[in-house]
């Protein structure tokens, strides 16, 4: 480049391997100083040795160019306002306030003095990602005599420079999000990495960590960011540095040693100055980079992993590097964000990687130069997590050669190291306790990952993970072991053991997480294993949680469907798992910007408190429940036998008597595990309530565990009196006057005690009911102790109290109870009083309408017992309640009003007003004919011709009267008979016969109408059907407005640019006829409030429309088939019947063709009936498919946030209704008559 030539090399992919095709393109006076292509390759920037910059095409043609000057720096004018600085912060009034300055004004001004270290002739020149700006890091004497870091747009046009820095050196590399460019400035103790917006202005600064012991390899420093602007490399003589910027720390995770790199190109290029490692990064994998020299290239790939403990057992503990800095962080102990940690561990060079024992009960350090083993100890009661102490040390000094990769626990004391010897990779056994190498294992595993047993593992040994994604455990005592095998490999994985059972779990970059072989979801993010569950975030902002199982392939993987799913949970935007607490039924989250949120997901909740509950951990469940409200009634309903044969372990736990008070307050007859925690682990059956044991009496929950509660508490009555009484007060129903019971015999036993009890139990339940218990009770000091703690009058309470006092026994108690309106126990205390029927339990029974109680109570006392029947059977008589009546005068022999009552019950009571009328001696023969007939009548009107036929032949001996009925009731069989009994042959031809002919022309007609209904309506449902299959817009919606039905056979389509999702002939709800099966998108705003069905007029005209289904609308098919099935149920109800009598009754009387006719007939329309239910109705199978739909449609609509409504809810409810139907009518085969030729 000091010769100005620019130089092409174009490799020959079909010549000779290793040899390509150099060509000098041109010559650039005097020198080319940087040179960059733009990142679509479209552009070339050159920096000249005389300070120019020159813009090229591919072609290398100059395009425009541009000369850097002194007056460049006049382009901008930088003004700081401080933000950010201690200046700019309210300090508060006084004297705080007034030690403020400017903020604008800096306290230093750098001028741009030049670094000592600096080389004046190098440039460097970086895109910003997008490719619209380049940034020129130049010096030239022309520039003022300092570094000026100039930003040009893509046209050659000056946009900004950078304000002065002193110490500024010629590294430059601007990050790929185009927000910050990054610099080197050096002072004379340390050197930082210092960033610049566009305009030239910095934006904040970080110190590099360079090793103390050799100052001198930072003596030329390069940066590089990579693809994904999360990663700043820093390029050194012999190493390499990546830092990573979180809550606004930048922290350096890894350092690789570079050192033959460097003196391999030193050499190569003859040089005195040592020449940077040339490094790069991937331009689309972010995290893989090359570094190479001359004669070899490595190409290294890290991931960000997290450095956790167990989660098992252990205390939250979580490692983050930070350089020479582990900031360790026990969460379980104390949440404290970083940049911050609870304990901050330095070691001697910077961290290559951390990890834990399975127990967590140390940790071990790698590091180029070494390892460390650090003890993790609990200290003070409360076992908190004391800061690590480090043991032991190994040093790796003979192994220099190495670089260090990965550190793994194989066993206590004993580690495996993945390094990189002579470009291969290789795992090697420590014993920190011997401090020496135990030798080297998993020769030709191409090892690529290494990773530590977790606590489930019973065997020794690490996991190994090959390029093929092969696992294998490697130890030294019993060699390798292959355990399974990836699809791929994938960089994050994790092994558990369930149930003896070894389970993988890795996570590929794009997202795939996987079980063993089995792919479990492609959006995840990050994960982590607990002992019963594996956790995992997702691309759509949720944290899921998967019960583990023996079978991988039993994993049931949740939905996105927080609501009612507990294994699922919505977090912030780009959250990430840092580790998980199963012992704190927590989980701890890092959000993009690296801040930390420890939430409680319900499913380790739950989980946690069933698992307390199974061990009998009843107080530490019962906090749970309170902490994270929880409803309490899952400590029952877990383990119900268990719960009630532990109770008093149960009150010997919780102890605190608020406690227990807050749980038998909070109980409830619902199954909470059957509804709101219905437990989610495959293999545990919730079988749903059914019905039937809704309805059924069962024994009432609430009052069983009460009930137990007492049970345990009534040997410690005093010490636990509180919850004595709330266990009776929480009963369904209240037991209130077991609770004041309790309160009175304490006031027997300790005044002082009693009033205690009497204000829990007035706190407990209102204190107006319990003075109406109270005085129930007919305990007049306890009553006067209950409206003590009320906020009653003492003038409203207290007189009536004394009356009661004056009272004798039985008159006080009728007085209370006549007081709380308990008429019924009233009227027994006021029998009671007098002893005998009075004038005053008369009154006393007219007034309260106690007649049922009454008679019951004098129902060994005759006359008092006709006296209370009388007035019973008046006052049924008033409320129009004649049959009742006219039972109670016929049982007081008073058959007049008897008669009279059953004579306006109506028709149920025909025969009992017949049977009292004959024995009313005032009727006379006239009178008692007359009734007959007003009856007969009656029960003409109501069609019950065979209770005519009776009055007719047996009270008013009108025999061709009573034939004429039964003729019309179908009754042929009844009325030969009759005509036989009273040996009136005659009345065959001049009543039978007639009466045979109107049936027959009755029946023939029905039949006919039958049959022309079924051929109308049939065909006519089929035709709708087949119109909603084709055409379901046009079906529900009326004609297609484009003239044409679409995809009909010569009618055109809709056209592309014409949207019916939501136009005003489609309802805005939802698009096309998902409005009526309530499957759709929600519309909201103005035009969804204007729909015009949502009202409530145009809901009761479309349910007019519905009721009267006239053809063309869309309630037409509806109306049609249950006009079919109630033709079918008639047809095969009444019809049949008459028609086989009618058929016997003409054969009898020798009318055969008439019979053979109406047969005939009969079996044409039950063989069209049979036609159109296989027709109307679908198959069985159908049939339930459909109403499956249904179902799930309806839950649809159960659980969405849009409802039809309106008229739309009119429509969609016939919809449903056609779906469900009620079952396919059954159609029995017709049997002819045999006599007649029938088969």
């Amino acid at each position: 480049m000091a010769g100005g030539d620019i130089i092409t090399v174009v490799e020959d992919d079909y010549g000779v391997p290793g040899e390509a095709h150099v060509e000098i393109v041109g010559t650039l006076e005097p020198s080319v100083a940087g040179a960059r292509w733009s990142p679509d390759e479209e552009l070339l920037i050159v920096a000249t040795g005389d300070a120019k910059v020159l813009f090229m095409s591919r072609t290398f043609d100059v395009i425009t160019s541009a000369t850097m000057t002194e007056d460049d720096l006049k382009l901008s004018k930088h003004v700081s306002v401080g933000w950010g600085k201690k200046e700019t912060q309210f300090q508060g009034r006084g004297a705080k306030a007034k030690a403020l300055r400017d903020p604008t004004i800096p306290e230093k001004v750098d001028e741009g003095r030049l670094s000592a270290n600096d080389n004046l002739q190098k440039c460097s020149i970086s895109w910003r990602g997008d490719g619209a700006y380049v940034a020129v890091n130049f010096f030239s004497q022309k520039s003022g005599g300092r570094r000026v870091i100039r930003v040009y747009n893509r046209d050659g046009e000056l946009d900004s420079v950078s304000e002065p820095v002193d110490g500024l050196e010629g590294s430059l590399s601007w990050r790929p999000e185009g927000n910050l460019m990054a610099g080197i400035q050096r002072f004379s103790d340390h050197v930082d990495v210092v960033f610049f917006e566009r305009n030239g202005l910095r934006h904040g600064q970080f110190t590099l960590q360079i090793p103390q012991d050799r100052p001198e390899v930072a003596e030329d420093l390069a940066l590089e960011w990579n693809s994904d602007s999360t990663v700043l490399a820093v390029i050194m003589r012999d190493r390499v540095q990546l830092y990573t910027m979180g809550n606004y720390h930048w922290y350096l995770k890894q350092e690789l040693p570079c050192a033959d790199y460097a003196q391999l190109a030193s050499q190569f290029q003859g040089e005195s100055r040592w020449t940077l490692p040339w490094f790069s990064w991937h331009a689309e994998k972010p995290l893989l980079f090359a570094v190479a020299a001359a004669e070899r290239a490595v190409w290294f790939e890290f991931v960000l992993a997290i450095a956790r403990g167990p989660m098992y057992g252990g205390m939250g503990d979580v490692a983050v590097i930070d350089g020479r800095t582990i900031k360790f962080t026990p969460f379980q102990t104390a949440n404290v964000p970083p940049p911050m940690a609870l304990y901050d561990v330095e070691v001697d060079c910077p961290v290559t990687d951390i990890a834990f024992s399975k127990d967590a009960s140390q940790m071990a350090v790698l590091h180029q130069n070494g390892m460390h083993l650090f003890a993790l100890e609990k200290q003070g009661p409360a076992g908190r997590r004391a800061a690590p102490k480090l043991i032991k040390t190994i040093s790796l000094d003979n192994f220099e050669n190495k670089c260090q990769l990965q550190i793994a626990f194989a066993a206590p004391s004993q580690v495996q190291v993945l390094s990189l010897d002579d470009f291969q990779l290789q795992i090697t056994a420590w014993d920190f306790n011997e401090e020496l190498m135990l030798g080297e294992v998993g020769t030709g595993l191409q090892a690529v990952t290494l990773t530590s047993v977790d606590e489930t593992s019973v065997e020794d040994g690490t996991v190994v993970q090959d390029r093929q994604g092969n696992i294998t455990r490697v130890s030294v005592e019993n060699g390798e072991t292959v355990l399974g095998k990836f699809p791929t490999l994938l960089p994050w994985a994790t092994y558990t053991t369930y149930e003896d059972q070894f389970i993988a779990f890795g996570l590929s970059r794009n997202g795939h997480l996987y079980a063993n072989s089995r792919q479990l979801v492609k959006n995840c993010t990050s994960f982590i294993v607990t002992d019963k569950h594996l956790i995992y975030t997702t691309s759509n902002h949720f944290v899921k949680f998967i019960h583990l199982t023996a079978n991988v392939e039993e994993l049931d993987v949740p939905l996105d469907d927080p609501e009612t799913d507990e294994r699922c949970r919505s977090i912030e935007r780009g959250g990430r798992l840092v580790t998980a607490m199963p012992s704190r039924m927590s989980i701890v989250l890092q959000m993009p910007r690296g801040n930390l949120e420890t939430i409680y997901p319900r499913a380790m909740v739950l989980a946690g408190i069933r698992q307390l509950v199974e061990q009998k951990e009843y107080g530490a469940a019962f906090t749970t429940c309170r902490t994270q409200r929880v409803d309490m009634n899952l400590l029952y309903d877990h383990r119900p036998e268990q719960f009630l044969e532990n109770v008093g372990l149960f009150l010997d736990q919780v102890k605190n008597a608020a406690d227990i008070d807050l749980f038998l307050s909070t109980l409830k007859e619902e199954d909470v595990t059957q509804t709101m925690y219905r437990n989610t682990k495959a293999g545990v059956v919730t079988a749903p309530i059914q019905p039937a044991l809704i309805t059924a009496p069962k024994t009432s929950k609430i009052n069983t565990i009460c009930d137990a509660v007492l049970h345990s508490l009534k040997a410690k009555k005093n010490a636990n009196l509180q919850n004595i009484i709330t266990a009776h007060v929480c009963k369904n129903p209240p037991a209130l006057s077991d609770g004041l019971q309790v309160v009175a015999s304490l006031m027997e036993e300790d005044e002082t005690l009693a009033e205690r009890a009497v204000e829990h139990i007035c706190f407990l339940v209102d204190v107006n009911k319990l003075y109406d218990h109270a005085l129930s009770l007919y305990n007049l000091e306890l009553t006067l102790l209950v409206a003590q703690q009320s906020q009653r009058d003492p003038r409203e309470y207290l007189p009536f109290i004394q009356s009661l006092h004056k009272m004798d026994p039985l008159r006080r108690q009728f007085t209370i109870d006549d007081h709380l309106s308990f008429h019924e126990k009233a009227l027994v205390h006021l029998r009671a009083i007098a002893n005998t029927y009075s004038d005053e339990v008369e009154s006393y029974i007219i007034k309260h309408q106690l007649y049922p109680s009454a008679l019951a109570l004098y129902r060994n006392e005759p006359t008092p017992l006709r006296t209370i029947t009388a007035l019973y059977a008046a006052h049924l008589r008033s409320l129009s309640k004649f049959r009742d009546a006219g039972l109670a005068y016929e049982s007081l022999g008073d058959y007049p009003a008897a008669t009279e009552c059953y004579l306006k019950a109506g028709t149920s009571s025909w025969r009992e007003c017949l049977f009292t009328s004959s024995l009313d001696p005032s009727l006379t023969p006239d009178q008692r004919h007359e009734i007959a007939s007003t009856l007969a009548d009656a029960l003409r009107e109501a069609k019950d011709w065979a209770a005519v036929a009776t009055i007719q032949a047996e009270h008013l001996a009108s025999l061709p009267s009573a034939i004429t009925a039964l003729c019309k009731g179908y009754l042929f069989a009844d009325a030969f008979r009759l005509i036989s009994l009273h040996s009136q042959p005659q009345l065959l031809e001049s009543h039978l016969d007639p009466g045979l002919l109107d049936a027959f022309s009755s029946s023939t007609e029905f039949l006919a109408d039958c049959k022309s209904q079924l051929k109308a309506q049939v065909p006519r449902i089929a035709e709708l059907r087949l119109k909603a299959a084709e055409d379901p817009l046009a079906f529900y919606e009326g004609e297609n407005p484009f003239g044409a039905r679409t995809g009909g056979a010569g009618g055109g389509d809709i056209p592309d640019d014409i949207s019916v999702a939501a136009s005003s002939r489609v309802s805005t709800s939802a698009s096309l006829f998902t409005r009526y099966t309530g499957k759709g998108s929600q519309v909201t705003g103005t035009v969804a409030s204007n729909v015009s069905r949502a009202t409530s007029k145009n809901r009761k005209r479309e349910e007019k429309k519905r009721a009267r289904g006239r053809k063309g609308t869309v309630y037409e098919e509806e109306y049609l088939v249950n006009s079919v099935r109630r033709l079918v149920e008639r047809v095969e109800g009444s019809a049949r019947l008459e028609v086989e009598r009618l058929v016997c009754a003409l054969v009898r009387r020798g009318m055969s063709e008439r019979a053979r006719a109406v047969e005939g007939l009969m079996a044409e329309v039950v063989e069209g009936c049979v036609r159109a239910v296989e027709e109307v109705w679908p198959q069985q199978q159908q049939q339930q498919q459909q109403e499956g739909e249904a179902e799930g449609d309806g839950q649809q609509w159960e659980g969405a946030e849009w409802r039809p409504t309106g008229g739309d809810a009119v429509l969609a409810d016939s919809i449903e209704a056609m779906r469900r139907g009620v079952g396919k009518p059954v159609m029995k085969k017709f049997e002819r008559l045999s006599l007649l030729g029938g088969r």
